[in-house]
Formats: structure tokens, sequence, C-alpha cells
């Protein structure tokens, strides 16, 4: 007796019926793209947040040089100006403040550097430098005292080609700013990276220029020397600042 194959009329029916079915193609299809248009929103906020971290950074590197400039600055053009360690360290109390939305101290490194010229002669040196930050990053074009005499290849303060370079017996305040990016979502859309901002500005008034930064007897920011303080203690990085300071 021959076999007899199971009839398939019902799947194939049933088959028919679904394909003519439309009744849930438009949650089929937003279920389907949603993981799409979601990561494309999720790239759009990475992106954009880097911007205005980045703007953020800029802006207060350009607040810093600006402030430095104006150090010692009176009503009165008559008088040289000297440069305490206090008025150092209340432009980077201010520094902080506006940087609190980005974390700026803890993740980042503010280099102040005064670049000056070598008596008469011209050449440039980095007569001080003050940095304020947890980061761990040095300026880029030396440390304190770096100077065109000693070193050749140092003409200037920024870009390689279009270093600043300060008038002689005057003084340029630059600032580096290091900041550790860190992503909203991570490293999945843009890698953590450093974002680098750099601003100068000329000093406004005469500026006692024959010593570096007077003592006051405030705490003095010196660059190679690590600010006391546990970087994950609130109580103490009021500011930004060391402890000693108690702001």
């Amino acid at each position: 007796m021959p076999l007899r194959l199971p009839r398939f009329q019902p799947m194939r029916h049933f088959a028919r019926r679904l394909r003519a079915d439309t009744g849930g193609l438009a949650l089929l299809e937003f279920a389907l793209s949603l993981p799409l248009f979601l990561g494309l929103g999720m790239f759009g906020v990475e992106v954009a947040w880097y911007a205005v971290t980045s703007m953020n950074v800029s802006q207060i590197s350009l607040t810093i040089a600006d402030n430095a400039a104006r150090m010692g600055q009176t009503g009165s053009s008559s008088s040289t100006k000297t440069i305490y360690r206090s008025d150092i360290n209340s432009i980077f109390a201010g520094a902080a403040k506006q940087g609190e939305n980005i974390d700026l101290l803890r993740n980042g490194r503010v280099v102040l550097s005064s670049l000056e010229t070598l008596g008469s002669s011209g050449k440039q040196t980095i007569r001080w430098q003050r940095c304020m930050g947890l980061a761990d990053y040095d300026s880029d074009y030396g440390p304190e005292n770096t100077n065109e005499s000693s070193n050749k290849s140092f003409v200037g303060m920024g870009p390689k080609g279009r270093e600043i370079r300060a008038p002689k017996d005057d003084a340029v305040m630059y600032v580096e700013i290091f900041y550790e990016y860190q992503g909203l979502f991570g490293d999945m859309f843009l890698p953590n990276k450093v974002i680098k901002q750099e601003a100068a500005f000329p000093i406004r008034d005469d500026r006692d220029l024959s010593q570096q930064v007077a003592n006051d007897g405030a705490y003095d920011p010196k660059c190679d020397v690590d600010p006391p303080g546990d970087k994950d203690d609130e109580d103490c990085l009021i500011l930004g600042l060391i402890c000693a300071l108690k702001l």
C-alpha cells in the first residue's frame, strides 16, 4: 500500500493569511529601527557634550590668562605692581569655581606661566610657573626657568611656527589646561582623551619683573609640588585648592 504524504493545505492557508496581515507592521518596524535611532541619538548627545566641554575648557583658559594679566592692577599707573602668592591663589580659586561643572580640578591640570625676556637681550624665558589641579601633566614648553639662552629650541610659547614672544621688559601670561575628558557613555562612541586648550594675554600694567612671585605667607602652588590632601576627599578639595587654604 503506497504511503500518503500529509496534507499541508491548512499550513499553506495560514501562511497566506500571515503574509497578508499588516496589523502589527508598524510595531515591528519600530522595534527593528529603535536600536539604530537610539544609537544615533546617544552618539549625537556624546558629540554635543564633548563640544560643550571643550568650549568650557577654552573659556576657563581665557579667563585665567585675562585675570593673570590684571594681577596687581590698581587705579594708579605710577607704581610698579608686585605679584604675590595670594594673587595667584585667588585666580586659581575663581577658575576652580568656573570649572566645577566639569570637575576640572580632579580631571585636569592648569599651568600658568609668565613668559618674559632675559634682561636686555630679548631672549625668551619662563620666569615663573604655577599649577593647579590633580591630573599629572607638565607644560609642553618646559618648566620654570626654561630660557632661550640655554635651550636654543625654546623660542617662545605656542604651536610650532606660531610661537608667542614676550616684548622686551614686558611679560605675557600663558595658560595651558589639560583636561581628561570622560564620555557620558564611556568610550562607546568617542575615546576618552585629553582636551588641551591654551590662551595668552600681555600684562596690563607695569609689573615688577625683577622677582618671581613674592611671598606673602600664602600657599605657593608650585608645579613640582603635589598639593596635600586626598583626591577622593571632598573636604580637602575646597574650591579645588589644598586643604591648608580652608577657603
